[in-house]
This record gives C-alpha cells, structure tokens and sequence, in this order.
C-alpha cells in the first residue's frame, strides 16, 4: 500500500488523474525547471542544494540541468527514504535534517528551497541561514505565496505580499535578478471530492469556522482575498544573487 503523504509533500507516482492534481505537479515541476536554468548557467563542479527537498524529484531536474552535486534535505525521514529509494543517482544525494539544523561542508553555488520560507517559525532568519550557504556569486533560489494561506493551512506560519517578499531578499544583500509568478485556480466544492479517492492528504485546517470566530480579522483578510483574486492562490519565486 503506498504511504499517505500530507498536504506539503508532492509524490508524482501517487497522483491521480485528477486535473487538479496534476496541475498542482507541473506547478510545482515548473518551479524546479526554472531554478535549473541558473544551475545550467553554472559549471559542471556547481554544488547546489535543494533544501525541503521532499520526495526527491525536483532535486533529480537539477541535477539533470548539469549540476556536479545535488544534496537534497527534508525533516521528513519518510521522505527522505522515498527519496533515496526513487531518486537517488551519482551526484544527488539526500539527507534528513530540520531546515535550521543543517550544517553543510562548504558553501553551494546554488541554493533551492521552494515553498519553505512559508513553514518557519523565523522567516527572516531562516532567508539568511539561506543566504549564508551561498558561495559568492552564487544564487538563492525561494518561492512563497503571495495570497492568503495561513488561515486553512496550518502548516503556514506567514503570509507574504510579493513586495515583503522582495524586501526579504533584498534585507540580506542579494541581487534579485530574476522572478516568476505563478496562479492555480481552484475549486473548493472540487478538493473536497478529491480528498476521498487521493493518496495525497488533503487535511485543511481543522474547525475552520471556529478558528474565523476567535480570528476575525483574518475572515476579513479571506473575503478580501477571494473579492480580489476569486479561488485562486498566486506564487511568486525569486532569483537573488550573492555579491
């Protein structure tokens, strides 16, 4: 029986045919095939790492890109084996470790963390524990949402406009040199459905009603957020380069 991975974790081989899971894949893919294009850029000895790897497969499209070593790293030891079972080759290696915890050898050429910033407690410390990993003239690669996420999932701790979030960069004297926007539209009557013939957990935040009545600002931010956008959550990956 294959394992049931949460809201967070991607596992290509456990999707369904749904079109929204898909989409949510190729998202995420896409994601991983723009920040190749900067490990292609590099030389053939470039150290990169991906860090909240998850299951692995974006750290393989880097190395493909012409890495000479990919580390991938997920607090996840289950899918971190995945990882290794699936994706593991000459040049990608990968290794359970919290985010802030990690220690590397030396410093990378390129750093990825997609969707990470997002999940820690100390954002801003976390972009500069990012940030130092980087060799000179190397770059961080990051991704966050820019619409409101934290109120139905927990595993959100903030919410970043795209200008906070380019300021993040900024605050820790990188360069930004390149961005993309990315927007998934969604349904809610439809991940509901999903949620019962998917191998990916669809949890949400649990008592959501409950949680707007103690938080009404927050029903407030949500109602803004769907007046301006609809069902629709936006992202934003930034490219900022190390002087």
């Amino acid at each position: 029986m294959a394992s049931t991975f949460d809201l967070e974790r991607i596992v290509p081989d456990q999707l369904s045919a749904d079109p929204f899971e898909r989409e949510t894949l190729e998202i995420h893919a896409a994601r991983y095939r723009f920040a190749a294009q900067w490990v292609a850029a590099k030389t053939k000895e470039s150290r990169v790492l991906d860090l909240a790897c998850g299951v692995g497969y974006g750290s393989a499209i880097l190395k493909l890109a012409g890495a000479g070593q990919v580390t991938g790293v997920d607090l996840s030891d289950q899918a971190v084996a995945y990882a290794r079972e699936h994706y593991a080759a000459p040049g990608v290696s990968f290794v359970c470790s919290e985010g802030a915890a990690f220690t590397p050898a030396g410093l990378f050429d390129v750093v990825v963390s997609l969707e990470t910033i997002e999940h820690v407690p100390d954002a801003r410390g976390f972009v500069a524990q990012l940030t130092r990993f980087v060799a000179p003239g190397g770059v961080l690669i990051g991704s966050v949402p820019t619409t409101l996420s934290s109120d139905v999932n927990p595993h959100h701790l903030h919410d970043f406009s795209a200008g906070e979030f380019r300021a993040m960069f900024a605050s820790n004297g990188l360069t930004l040199v390149d961005e993309m926007t990315q927007i998934q539209r969604f349904s809610p009557l439809g991940l509901r459905k999903l949620a019962g013939h998917s191998a990916r957990s669809y949890q949400l935040r649990p008592h959501l009603g409950r949680y707007y009545a103690g938080h009404p600002g927050m029903l407030v931010r949500r109602l803004w957020t769907t007046l301006r956008h609809g069902f629709a959550n936006h992202y934003l990956v930034l490219v900022g380069q190390k002087s």
